[in-house]
């Protein structure tokens, strides 16, 4: 927490009233959709599309002329089956993944089209709840805080907040516990508690929640949907989609609306749902789940595919015909939503810097207490080190250490480098969907993040090199020179950074963890080929030797190499084969003495050259259309 207060002072910010518990009338929300229609856009290959452009009845529709109404105070849920389209209607109504689908139909705050600016003013809270495992919960939300809330706010008013909302949501006796550690973490219950907390510090006066009780037992479920009431009796509108709850846990939903193939099976209080089913023929078992009895009606079943049809297209045109005069809601003048059409902002709720120290500050945590990143990097560090000081103890300078020596400096290049790459893939692509989600939400900019995560994981690496090759050199017995240990550590610390990029760039431009690791070998593998240690620089033809230009592993292998022999005048050998001085075995390399400084140079540019290709492509895996 010293680091936090040192990066947000307590006089961060002005101090405007508290934020409110509750909504006045003029802050309230009615959301209403109306006559919405969705259209699965025909998917073809560039070659068909040049040719053939898109035609309407290509089309699949998902939802059929749907409207539905959800005001302030009420706790509405979208029920279905699977494909009924529950996380369509959610989607547009959040505007959100629809860059597939053409949507008709009007989506409307408190009367006014919402349009992008629903995300502004609302709530989201996804069914996969993603945190950083080694803060606290305290900890989440205090960053949270940092960056959803409007930068007026002081730090002393965010975190009193923070407090506020811990004590809200029932998160007092976790607070301080890790997310996610190993020997103790929060429940599931409690994770879903924190993600609704993380949505409520800015007093969201619209949420929306997909499958909030999904991997919850049933006394879980009751809790969390017993939150969600809650928070729409204090005066949010709160719409949520919800797949089979309990009896207990239905029962505490004040409004209802069933989906069947993309149609309006019943909407209204949920209490009346069962009148309706009545009308159409269908009476609910006694002791039986209403919510159950909903979804079994209304799913088309496997084998009784047409049987199935015919009756939730009968379930659904009796209920057009009974309420066709809802499909028109009328909104009181009063209740005009004024964040609604205003997108001159931006996006992001503070400046550039305060996202800058926020992420710094969570990155350096998450680091300093990833047991993956620190202490097992430094074992691996000193356990290799050990391990290769021992298999090439003492080495001379004559003919059989020449071959150990060089031997060993390749396997120390290699390891420096698979090593610092392998480990940046995993904490970086571990992290990738909760970066996306989180920038997805306005709460930082691509580069805040890409700058962060590099200069926090930059002590990690540059030390666990020095420790490596400090261990190794003197074990060794290489170049005695203390000029030469020190250009030895900084052409390694070179190297581990570059290779720190590649692997930036291998995880930037991958899909998943399985990809990344798949193809961060086959990628560098041409980088060491070229390397000028298994293929003598001279022997690679003319139109392969653009591949020594990007490979850093050869500037880095010449540079090592100069550095150990470039002095060495006066070796004992005993036949006139061995090389009789270090230029000698330079020259058996095709390495130029030469060289050394614009060696050590081209590392460090290939390096930010790496860095840059790999922000490129962050920022293109997180630009999303709506």
């Amino acid at each position: 927490m010293y680091l936090l207060k040192t990066l947000f002072p307590t006089e961060y910010g002005n101090v405007p009233k508290d934020p409110k518990s509750s909504f006045d009338p003029a802050d309230r929300v009615t959301l209403s959709w109306r006559n919405v229609n969705v259209f699965v856009k025909p998917q073809r290959g560039r070659f068909r599309r040049f040719f053939k452009k898109n035609d309407v009845s290509d089309r699949k529709q998902l939802l059929h002329g749907v409207s539905g109404e959800a005001k302030a105070g009420q706790l509405l849920a979208i029920m279905g089956s699977s494909g009924a389209g529950k996380t369509t209607l959610l989607n547009v109504l959040t505007n959100r993944n629809l860059r597939m689908l053409d949507i008709e139909g009007d989506v409307l705050v408190n009367g006014h089209v919402a349009g992008d600016s629903i995300s502004r003013m609302s709530a989201y809270i996804q069914q996969e709840d993603l945190f950083i495992g080694t803060l606290t919960v305290k900890e989440h939300l205090i960053f949270q805080s940092l960056l959803r809330m409007d930068e007026c706010y002081s730090y002393k008013e965010r975190l009193r907040r923070v407090e506020e909302v811990i004590v809200e949501l029932g998160l007092s006796k976790c607070a301080d516990t890790m997310i996610g550690a190993e020997s103790k973490c929060i429940s599931g219950g409690q994770a879903k508690r924190l993600a609704f907390a993380s949505e409520v510090l800015t007093n969201p006066a619209l949420m929306f929640c997909d499958e909030p009780t999904s991997g919850l037992d049933s006394f879980m479920a009751q809790s969390v949907v017993q939150v969600l009431q809650d928070m729409a009796k204090g005066g949010r509108t709160i719409v949520c989609t919800i797949h089979q709850p309990s009896s207990e846990t239905f029962e505490l939903f004040d409004h209802l609306m069933l989906l069947a193939e993309g149609r309006v099976a019943y909407r209204g209080e949920a209490v009346k749902a069962l009148e309706f089913f009545e009308k159409a023929g269908l009476r609910c078992p006694v002791n039986y789940n209403p919510a159950d009895f909903y979804v079994h009606n209304l799913a088309i079943i496997p084998g009784k595919e047409t049987e199935s049809k015919q009756k939730v297209a009968g379930i659904c045109s009796l209920f057009a015909r009974e309420n066709s005069a809802l499909e028109t809601f009328n909104v009181s003048p009063r209740q005009s939503f004024t964040g609604v059409g205003k997108s001159s902002h931006s996006r992001y709720k503070c400046s550039w810097w305060v996202q800058f120290k926020a992420v710094l500050w969570r990155s350096w945590i998450s680091m300093s207490r990833d047991l993956m990143t620190t202490k097992v990097r430094f074992a691996q560090a000193v356990g290799l080190g050990l391990l290769l000081g021992l298999v090439f103890f003492n080495q001379t300078v004559d003919e059989k250490g020449i071959m150990n020596i060089n031997g060993f400096l390749m396997i120390l290049l290699l390891n420096v480098s698979f090593s610092n790459m392998m480990a940046v893939i995993n904490v970086f692509m571990f992290e990738q969907p909760i970066f996306l989600r989180e920038h997805w939400n306005g709460m930082y900019r691509t580069d805040v993040y890409f700058l962060s995560k590099t200069l926090a994981e930059a002590p990690i690496i540059i030390g666990s090199t020095m420790v490596h090759v400090a261990i190794t050199y003197w074990m060794v017995g290489l170049n005695s020179g203390y000029q030469s240990f020190l250009m030895c550590q900084v052409i390694n610390i070179l190297l581990a950074n570059v290779s720190a990029s590649y692997g930036y760039l291998v995880s930037c431009v991958s899909s998943s963890m399985n990809m990344a690791l798949s193809l961060s070998v086959p990628m560098l593998m041409p980088i060491v080929l070229f390397g000028g240690f298994f293929l003598n620089v001279a022997s690679i033809p003319v139109y392969l030797e653009w591949f020594t230009y990007i490979s850093f592993f050869f500037y880095a292998n010449e540079a090592t190499m100069i550095n150990q022999w470039w002095d060495i005048s006066n070796i004992t050998c005993k036949s006139h084969r061995c090389p009789q001085s270090g230029k000698e075995i330079l020259d058996a390399f095709e390495f130029k003495e030469g060289n050394f400084t614009r060696d050590i140079l081209l590392v460090g540019v290939l390096m930010l050259i790496f860095r840059l290709l790999a922000f490129l492509g962050l920022l293109k895996k997180s630009y999303r259309e709506t």
